[in-house]
């Protein structure tokens, strides 16, 4: 994979003075190594003491860089995940191997470069396009003239039926940091209630993380999830899911109303497999912690090689019935043959047999459609692997610094996924909410059949938002058919 974001374009719209500003394409020609060369992840049995972890790393005259062992780690009973520095020229797989020979190891494997899924994009669009969002206007014509198309989400014929979100469903996007005062999301970006009252400098919730009032970011590992300009594909990816709608401004997201979380793991060229891990379980900790109803997160990266740890961590959140919904990536390849992770994953069918699975598949692959249905020339597909396709070329979102723009990818066919998600779980009351497997069966169920998908995905169609929703049977809702 290349470096960064690769060959990226944009045309920038501005508030408010709405005039257009072009960005000549930013190559990086520097290819990426699939893992961190001079480090390894090493994690422990859950008996192994401090002693014991030092003496193992001693073996190899490695150096302890990052102590990982969040509470789902520890809820789960799993030891401590070290991230080592190797000693001179060591090479990674020699030290692998001297680490699994020891008792007290139970996994011990590269720490693999991740990088987003977004692509180069078009630099012409329609201001204010949003053809993700649209439907076919049937049987009512919907919003202004050219707002119709076929191929989009549909969620035009959900928010015309009075389903907009709720701010008591969470998502987690795990990912870049995204602007959280940028105007149409401000009002959805989530606020860790007892940092924000709490004491400065003190952990007040007790998950490890001092302040993390706005999210915490793992790749500088601070409490500043958003970090500005460079936090662009994180932006994009929340306006997508939840940008405000009804507010006059910019666009709007699948949900009108919802609550998003900033699990920030990648940096200016991408991130690593333990950053990943801490981001996945930072989530599933709040959703315990809190006590809130975090349906799923948005995972619009990918690469690197098979990780049992962040595998492990994926299934800790399906555990907790949190949806890990995923780009299918961008090599125009056959999944099935060639894997890509973390679309690839499985919780009910882990590769690593050491990890015991959870009682549901909570992944969710997406591929990328185009405005007339077909498969994006760069997205992924797999007949077994990748669900569903979902508007991934040419989609117009926010980013940083209150403006928005036009991307493409599988990064941008998930969060109308994640979206989705989001939008089913919110016609049920609080108390009452549909399982992460209700969610993903209604998201695949209702999918509809489309020539360029056959064959290719699971269920060989499109998102339907709308046909989802007509899913969701909340209790106290009749849909009995009387003769």
């Amino acid at each position: 994979m290349l470096h960064g974001k690769l060959l990226k374009q944009r045309n920038l719209l501005r508030q408010p003075a709405l005039h257009v500003e072009h960005l000549e394409p930013r190559l990086y020609l520097t290819a990426a190594p699939e893992f961190l060369p001079g480090e390894v992840l090493v994690q422990y049995e859950a008996n192994a003491t401090p002693q014991d972890r030092e003496a193992i790393r001693g073996l190899v005259e490695a150096a302890l860089k990052q102590e990982i062992h969040t509470r789902a780690m520890q809820a789960a009973g799993v030891g401590v995940l070290d991230r080592v520095q190797l000693p001179g020229n060591m090479p990674v797989q020699a030290a692998i191997q001297m680490f699994q020979n020891h008792p007290h190891v139970v996994v011990a494997e590269p720490n693999y470069v991740i990088t987003t899924a977004a692509v180069s994009n078009d630099p012409g669009y329609i201001n204010g396009s949003l053809w993700g969002m649209e439907s076919d206007d049937s049987p009512v014509d919907i919003g202004p003239a050219g707002t119709t198309n076929l191929y989009g989400s549909q969620a035009e014929e959900a928010w015309y039926a009075g389903a907009t979100g709720s701010s008591s469903i969470y998502v987690g996007i795990i990912d870049e940091g995204f602007q959280y005062t940028h105007p149409d999301l401000v009002n959805n970006a989530w606020t860790n209630p007892i940092e924000a009252n709490g004491v400065a400098g003190v952990d007040d919730d007790g998950n490890g993380y001092v302040d993390d009032i706005y999210g915490w970011d793992f790749f500088s590992n601070d409490n500043t999830p958003y970090d500005g300009t460079g936090d662009d594909h994180g932006t994009h990816v929340a306006g997508t899911i939840g940008a405000e709608g009804g507010n006059g401004l910019g666009v709007a997201g699948v949900n009108w109303d919802v609550t998003m979380i900033s699990a920030k793991f990648l940096g200016p060229s991408g991130g690593y497999t333990s950053g990943a891990i801490q981001a996945v379980d930072y989530i599933t900790d709040l959703k315990i912690l809190h006590n809130i109803d975090i349906i799923a997160t948005n995972n619009s990266w990918g690469g690197g090689g098979f990780s049992s740890l962040l595998e492990a961590a994926i299934i800790r959140g399906a555990n907790e019935d949190i949806l890990f919904i995923a780009a299918a990536g961008n090599n125009s390849s056959n999944i099935d043959a060639s894997v890509y992770y973390p679309a690839s994953y499985s919780t009910s069918s882990p590769q690593d047999a050491n990890n015991t699975p959870a009682s549901y598949e909570a992944v969710v692959a997406v591929a990328s459609i185009t405005s007339t249905g077909g498969l994006s020339s760069f997205s992924n597909y797999g007949a077994t692997r990748v669900d569903l396709g979902a508007p991934g070329s040419s989609i117009y979102s926010t980013l940083p610094t209150d403006t928005y723009g036009t991307y493409s990818g599988t990064s941008m066919a998930t969060p109308h996924v994640t979206g989705a998600a989001a939008l089913f779980a919110s016609q049920y009351s609080q108390g009452s909410r549909p399982t992460g497997e209700e969610i993903r069966n209604a998201l695949l169920q209702s999918a509809v059949p489309t020539p360029s998908l056959d064959g290719i995905t699971v269920t060989g169609g499109r998102l339907d938002v709308n046909a989802a929703l007509a899913l969701a049977n909340p209790p106290g809702l009749d849909v009995s058919i009387t003769p």
